[in-house]
Order: structure tokens, then C-alpha cells, then sequence
């Protein structure tokens, strides 16, 4: 092997030096560059995954404008179905009703049915509420009514239905719910 002490600076195999020059003409140990590769490669792994965090970011936006690009038309449409149940629920319910009336009662209701199958096919479901337990996140309390019947905190009446369009909510459902009666409240002894 031969003694590198009398070969040139110039000549010497790079692996063999304790030092090399830049660009600049600076002197960097290997130490440097090796934290010099360290920082790169952290701040190209950072890059990379901020990359994939935007990807996957972006592909929720995508699905989720997909899954709910209908809301506004869909809220517009609630007013079709209240308008369809309200016909159904008002008729006078008497028997003796000429054909062409309950010809036209069978046809609202159908065309109830099939506008709420519709619209479930699109992802938008009805909340019917009556005598679940109050939920704020879907129901709207309007009124209080006193009851022996049912829990407090019951739905005990239903003015307007809810919707949800898939797991968001729409409209809330417009509800009565129970409160205990004062006869049932417990006494509370004041005389200590």
C-alpha cells in the first residue's frame, strides 16, 4: 500500500481525506454533510407526507361534495313532502265519500310514498321522532306537554317531520315533549 503522505492533496481518492471543497471553496468536514443529508431527508419525508395528508385531504373534499352536492335542492323539495302529508292528513274521513275524491286520496298518497322512496334512494331520510327520547342535534322542541304517559324528555307530538341527508342533518324534526305533571312531581318537605 502506498503512503499518502507523499501523493499530492490534489491527487488523493476523496474517501481518503478528512476534508473536501465546495463550490464556494469552503471546507466541510463529513460530519457536516452527513447532518447536511440528515436535515434533507427530514424535510423531504415532511414534504412527501404533507404531500399524502393533501391527497387524502382533498379526496374526503371530493367524496363529501359528491355526497352532499344535493342539500339545497333537497332542503327546497321538504316543503313538497309537508305539502303531500298535510293533503293527506286533512280529507274528511267519512265513508261515504264519491269515488273520484278517494281516487284522488289514493293518488296523493302514492304520490307521497313514492317521492319519499325517491328521495331516500338520494340519500335523504325521514326522522320520525314520536316517543324516542329528545335529541338536540335532531329534533327541535316547540312545547312542553304534562304527562303521566310518558318519561320526561319523551316526544310526545310531531309537527314537522325531520330529514337527514345521509348522516347530516337537513331540517329538524319540529317536536312536543313531555314534562311530568305537577301531581306527579315529589313532595318536597320545606318545615325542617
Amino acid at each position: 500500500m502506498t503512503d499518502n503522505k507523499n501523493i499530492p492533496e490534489s491527487e488523493m481518492p476523496i474517501a481518503d481525506k478528512d476534508t473536501s471543497t465546495d463550490i464556494l471553496g469552503e471546507t466541510t468536514t463529513l460530519e457536516s454533510l452527513q447532518t447536511e443529508l440528515g436535515k434533507m431527508k427530514d424535510q423531504w419525508l415532511r414534504a412527501l407526507a404533507d404531500a399524502e395528508n393533501n391527497r387524502k385531504r382533498a379526496t374526503k373534499e371530493r367524496e363529501d361534495t359528491q355526497k352532499f352536492a344535493i342539500t339545497n335542492f333537497a332542503r327546497e323539495l321538504l316543503s313538497v313532502t309537508d305539502n303531500l302529508r298535510r293533503a293527506l292528513e286533512n280529507y274528511p274521513q267519512t265513508a261515504d265519500l264519491p269515488e273520484s275524491v278517494k281516487a284522488l286520496i289514493t293518488g296523493v298518497d302514492m304520490t307521497e310514498k313514492e317521492f319519499l322512496n325517491i328521495l331516500e334512494r338520494h340519500g335523504v331520510k325521514k326522522i320520525d321522532p314520536l316517543h324516542q327520547k329528545f335529541d338536540p342535534n335532531f329534533h327541535q322542541a316547540m312545547f312542553e306537554v304534562e304527562t303521566d304517559e310518558h318519561a320526561p324528555s319523551f316526544i310526545v307530538q310531531v309537527l314537522q317531520h325531520g330529514y337527514v341527508l345521509h348522516d347530516r342533518l337537513l331540517r329538524p324534526a319540529l317536536v312536543g315533549v313531555a314534562k311530568p305533571s305537577p301531581a306527579s312531581m315529589p313532595k318536597v318537605d320545606t318545615t325542617a
